[in-house]
């Protein structure tokens, strides 16, 4: 199928309304959907949050009996099943609509390729795979979740050009300046999970949540601590959502930490750690997308080992700390670069003083 311009506009419309449900859409897809007539947006719309009516019923809601013969440039396979909404398959169809044009099909096997072939199977025309990678960025963890069965995972490292991430006394605030820090507080936003290990929580206390940028939704707040160390005072613990996983504890301050509002997960992996593993896959299960790790040297070189890790957010200040500070990573000794970790970069930004880089492990 060759794509016109008329067609590349509206789907960009569509994607970029689709990313207005960033943080809210959770554990749903952001989705994006709009309808044109002749050449004209008669209508348009974009998934807001889980339970309510999908891109595609807002668009229509929007155009009304202009629908009718019209082309829908949905970012994402229109589903074809009822969830806690009705089919967006069939209320396309009930619209009249002429032509739809899906960005990718949906990897939810409940709808895959479904969805496409009730449109068909009703004489609409059906085109896919345009902009198809950008759609799928708009959605990571939401495809990991159906394909991989685990959330597509970022850590976050803010780091001195020489690669270090704190002093060796455990120092690290603040490396970076504002403008990094309030990005990543963008980046908590959009993520469901925000994961951290008790080193941190016992070295800076924070609290994990979006504050410098607007916020609808908090995403929950995870501790990886495998003797169940954390205090009871501890300041995450406020305002509830948080997970501690751990591999076993005490069990009267296991009551205490409980009595906070933390929810504690069992997920030993035999070697007196948790399973990190295992701990992806339950978190997939509860249906969350996104996992940003915001954590130390001993989780960070933890998650890398147990190959969870996709992608990196390195925010890089203009100032050095030697080789007696803390590094990023703690990895096996090499004797050849032929062990290395290699990474490609898909985007690099200045905010204030500082870089940031994004790296996800190089395809081979």
């Amino acid at each position: 199928m060759a794509f016109t311009a008329e067609d590349h506009r509206f789907m960009t419309r569509a994607l970029r309304l689709a990313a207005r449900g960033l943080e809210t859409t959770t554990p749903n897809p952001r989705v994006g959907c709009v309808l044109v007539r002749d050449g004209e947006i008669v209508g348009e719309g974009f998934h807001v949050r889980a339970g309510e009516p999908h891109a595609e019923v807002h668009a229509l809601q929007a155009a009304g009996a202009r629908a009718n013969g019209a082309t829908a440039y949905v970012t994402l396979e229109p589903c074809s099943h009822h969830g806690r909404t009705p089919p967006c398959a069939d209320a396309l169809v009930a619209a009249g609509v002429a032509r739809v044009v899906a960005a990718m099909e949906d990897p939810n096997p409940v709808v895959s390729g479904r969805g496409l072939e009730r449109l068909r199977a009703h004489g609409i025309v059906v085109d896919g795979g345009l902009l198809e990678a950008r759609a799928r960025e708009l959605n990571p963890g939401f495809i990991s979740r159906f394909v991989r069965h685990r959330p597509w995972v970022r850590v976050k490292i803010a780091a001195s050009v020489d690669g270090r991430t704190a002093l060796a006394n455990g120092i690290s605030q603040w490396i970076t300046g504002p403008a990094a820090r309030r990005d990543g507080h963008r980046w908590r936003a959009r993520s469901c999970v925000v994961m951290t290990g008790i080193g941190t929580l016992r070295d800076d206390d924070p609290r994990l949540t979006v504050r410098d940028v607007p916020c609808r939704r908090q995403p929950l707040r995870l501790v990886v601590d495998s003797r169940l160390q954390m205090r009871a005072d501890a300041r995450i613990l406020e305002g509830g959502g948080v997970i501690v996983a751990t591999a076993n504890g005490d069990a009267g301050h296991r009551a205490e930490l409980e009595a906070r509002g933390a929810e504690i997960w069992d997920l030993p992996d035999g070697t007196g750690k948790v399973d990190l593993a295992a701990l992806m896959a339950r978190l997939a299960e509860r249906g969350h997308n996104e996992v940003l790790v915001e954590a130390g040297i001993n989780l960070h070189s933890a998650l890398m080992a147990a190959g969870v890790v996709d992608e990196l957010i390195l925010y890089l200040a203009p100032s050095m700390l030697g080789d007696t500070a803390r590094g990023m990573l703690r990895l096996p000794p090499m004797e050849t670069l032929d062990g290395r970790l290699d990474f490609e970069f898909h985007d690099v930004r200045r905010f204030g003083p500082d870089l940031r880089l994004l790296a996800r492990f190089a395809t081979p």
